[in-house]
């Protein structure tokens, strides 16, 4: 027997991932953010050679996605304890 294999469009990947895990569509504007700024500062750079401003724009896109990718495990980590916790609390509020 065949399995059925499902092809999903990349933008419908996005939305189910952007829906379980909120700080991936906050990461990525904050990168394209952070990008897009660096083009436009690209021009008033000075005397700035333009392999170290790349390198400043870099650090800083990556530096927003690590601390948005941070930010959501801290995030999901309070949910899951709150899951975690709740049939606890249950029993403690039924026993008394």
């Amino acid at each position: 027997a065949r399995k059925h294999i499902s092809w999903r469009l990349p933008a419908t990947k996005f939305i189910q991932k952007a829906k379980e895990v909120q700080f991936v569509p906050i990461g990525m504007a904050g990168f394209a953010a952070i990008v897009a700024y660096g083009l436009y500062k690209l021009k008033t750079r000075g005397n700035t050679k333009m392999s170290i401003h790349r390198i400043h724009i870099r650090v800083a896109a990556q530096g927003f996605v690590v601390g948005a990718m941070t930010l959501g495990m801290v995030h999901q980590k309070k949910i899951i304890k709150n899951i975690m916790e709740a049939p606890q609390k249950i029993k403690n509020s039924a026993a008394k």
